[in-house]
């Protein structure tokens, strides 16, 4: 049997970007503007109490499937979410994650914090973190466009 163990780890990464909170918030809360920069949700209920849900990968696998619950909305401030992340049949971690949305003159400051239980060594917060700072990248070509 191969060793259990839980890898727990906050970390947290900022971006400013060049739209209104409203914009910003807005990317997050509506699927079409969501699919622009994250994976295309099978299911979008964005409420509090509501549920994300996308399962997809690498034509070589394996297939992740990311399933959230919102927790806490305050349009244009602050979003929320807790969510497992499975690999296959395998659950590689559970998370909280906040996203604070703070007006600033000609933008917005995003806090996007996320605290973590990784389980058995199939993921990392350090691979997670690198995916999240890609993943607000995409968030930030996709505000682009929109301008």
């Amino acid at each position: 049997m191969n060793e259990r163990f839980v890898k727990h780890a906050t970390f947290v990464v900022e971006r400013t970007y060049a739209a209104s909170p409203e914009r910003v918030y807005h990317a997050w809360a509506d699927p079409v503007a969501k699919a622009k920069w994250f994976s295309k949700p099978d299911i979008f209920d964005f409420r509090i109490g509501g549920r994300e849900y996308s399962s997809g990968g690498p034509p070589e696998g394996p297939v992740f499937t990311f399933d959230a619950s919102y927790q806490e909305i305050i349009p244009e401030q602050r979003i929320v979410y807790t969510y497992t992340l499975d690999a296959g049949d395998a659950r590689i971690s559970v998370s909280i994650t906040t996203v604070e949305l703070i007006k600033l003159e000609g933008g917005t400051k995003l806090i996007f914090t996320e605290q973590g239980a990784f389980f058995d060594g199939h993921d990392t917060p350090e691979v997670r973190e690198h995916g999240t700072n890609i993943m607000l990248d995409a968030l930030g070509k996709a505000l682009e466009g929109e301008a």
